[in-house]
């Protein structure tokens, strides 16, 4: 089995920049939690987005590990549009109602799924029977998931934390199990979590 473990990025601060915009305060501070929690989940390497944000988020289990980040494009933040859109909910509603429609200069959730889950299948097939950290964001880690398994959808991207970290576990490229963890509730001896049973 292999073990992803995916971490929606913590709390930012707003800025146009995709690429650059960091943790705010508060998304530190949840950072430094990460961290502690990945003490107890015996992480084997560290992958992140690109973006400054998702890096930041698990950065400190890299360091505690003492493994560099890799850093895969497949796993940034779906571009919604090339300009600031007037209304971010009805635009998100738009794109997953359907798969093929995109905004003006943006990816349609069939075209940023398929990138998702062609960086997800790459890791499953390199780091096959390991624990891997994954530093992403809300939109394309619930595609990638969506792909695997339908449930997931845009009224559970809603419903996401900020961070909020899924360990999917993978037999071969099948998912067989996902689980919501806490970070709030780990301790070496329990992992507070929510289980999801997962559509074969």
């Amino acid at each position: 089995m292999t073990n992803l473990y995916f971490f929606r990025h913590a709390h930012s601060i707003y800025s146009p920049d995709e690429l650059n915009r960091p943790l705010s305060e508060r998304g530190m501070l949840d950072a430094k939690a990460i961290t502690n929690l990945s003490k107890v989940l015996q992480i084997d390497h560290v992958i992140s987005s690109p973006y400054k944000r998702a890096i930041q988020t698990v950065e400190g289990i890299a360091e505690l590990i003492g493994k560099e980040i890799e850093l895969i494009d497949g796993f940034r933040e779906r571009l919604l549009s090339e300009h600031p859109v007037p209304d971010f909910n009805e635009a998100i509603s738009q794109v997953w109602a359907d798969f093929d429609f995109s905004l003006e200069g943006g990816e349609s959730s069939h075209i940023a799924q398929k990138r998702g889950v062609e960086a997800t299948l790459q890791v499953l097939d390199k780091y096959e029977g390991q624990n891997i950290a994954i530093g992403t964001h809300g939109n394309i880690m619930v595609l990638i998931m969506n792909y695997f398994d339908p449930q997931f959808d845009v009224r559970f991207w809603e419903e996401l934390a900020m961070p909020d970290i899924y360990k999917l576990t993978f037999n071969k490229n099948s998912l067989v199990d996902v689980i919501r963890i806490n970070p709030q509730e780990v301790s070496l001896s329990n992992i507070g979590h929510t289980k999801y049973t997962t559509i074969d």
